[in-house]
């Protein structure tokens, strides 16, 4: 059994409930999702979930469907399954209670973290919902890669949820201090923990953090340890985890799909799978926030519209002829801007071609209803 508090409700979802259209539907979160089927937490105990038709036939996207940490309205088909007579009398344990449901609502999110769908599809993919912490996992190895580490804190940011950054598999590493230093330097404000999942270095400092840290997001590239730390963190071996490939250090896929554990003394995480390909989605706060000296010193250009290319009156440019901003900071910068100007045109398209298309339907049903209705 679980309290709604203990898995995340708090009073904006209370303020975000329609008695109107709630009326017989309980909440639950959304721990898991497979095969269209969603594995919900609510305070009836656990069990499994299906969207109703007309939830099914209004999402005009992906982005509409629920995903792990999402909160849901649904009504239940409860069933108590009591453990064997035996069974029960040696181990006095509780009864399980185990439901099916039908989901007819989803709530709006308070944060959620979004990319471009991968492949060339223009369309938001909704990793995790409701996120309070989003932790990105690098590896102190030949993995490291500051660039992609500050591409995780844009659409971190542009989440909503707070940023964290772990650096992992210290023991691979002779000499962190650098990479720490390079960390920081590109995280501006955002907490930095060194960790070694398997000889349990800085274990004991993350998770202080993250027993008041409400529900945590664990994010990174295949094989960076996400699945060690949830491993460690938990006390125990829940999450199936496979060693680096000895010719070049990369990691294997062992996450395949979402879901949602409890951390032992209160929180939530949220187990990922890696992420090989990671495009940005409607992320233009999310740059201002990732790189804030950038967008300091743009605010003393000559120019407004300053693009920090060749323009007379540079104050960025002149920071790094100075070398006061790092020559390779500001080519991310740019990297990441163009391709969210790029996405945000090609948005704009799929925008008008959705509506578009929701017209045609909308048009054919009205024709539908005519053609079939009965003369009086």
């Amino acid at each position: 059994m679980y309290s709604l508090t203990q898995l995340g409700w708090c009073k904006l979802f209370d303020s975000r409930l329609d008695d109107t259209h709630s009326i017989g539907l309980k909440p639950a979160r959304v721990a898991g999702e497979e095969r269209g089927r969603y594995r919900l937490w609510a305070e009836a105990g656990e069990g499994w979930g299906e969207l109703s038709g007309r939830q099914r036939y209004e999402a005009d996207s992906r982005a509409d469907l629920p995903v792990v940490g999402d909160w849901v309205m649904a009504n239940f088909d409860l069933t108590v399954h009591r453990r064997d007579a035996e069974d029960a009398e040696k181990t006095q344990g509780p009864t399980r209670s185990v439901f099916q449901a039908i989901i007819h609502r989803v709530l709006p999110r308070r944060t959620k973290f979004s990319r471009k769908i991968a492949g060339k599809t223009t369309e938001e993919q909704i990793v995790a919902a409701n996120v309070d912490t989003v932790l990105l996992v690098s590896s102190l190895n030949a993995e490291f890669n500051l660039r992609r580490i500050e591409r995780y804190l844009v659409l971190a940011w542009e989440s909503g949820a707070r940023p964290m950054v772990v650096l992992n598999k210290a023991d691979l590493c002779d000499d962190p201090l650098p990479w720490i230093l390079e960390t920081e330097s590109s995280a501006m404000g955002v907490p930095v923990f060194v960790t070694s999942a398997l000889g349990g270095d800085g274990m004991e400092e993350l998770a202080a953090c993250l027993r008041g840290a409400g529900t945590t997001a664990f994010l990174g590239s295949s094989g960076v340890g996400k699945s060690t730390l949830i491993n460690s963190l938990l006390g125990k071996d829940r999450l199936r985890v496979a060693a680096i490939r000895e010719d070049d250090a990369h990691g294997r896929h062992t996450t395949t799909s979402r879901q949602m554990l409890l951390l032992p003394g209160g929180g939530i995480l949220i187990d990922t799978p890696g992420m090989r390909e990671l495009q940005l989605w409607d992320a233009e706060e999310g740059l201002q926030h990732a790189f804030p000296d950038i967008e300091s010193l743009a605010q003393h250009c000559r120019f407004s519209d300053c693009h920090h290319q060749t323009e007379p009156g540079c104050e960025v440019l002149s920071a790094v002829s100075a070398g006061t901003l790092d020559e390779g900071r500001l080519q991310s910068f740019r990297k990441l801007q163009r391709e969210e100007e790029f996405l945000r045109s090609k948005q704009d398209v799929w925008a008008r071609q959705e509506r578009d298309r929701r017209i045609r339907n909308i048009m054919k049903e009205q024709k539908r209803i005519y053609r079939d209705r009965k003369p009086w």
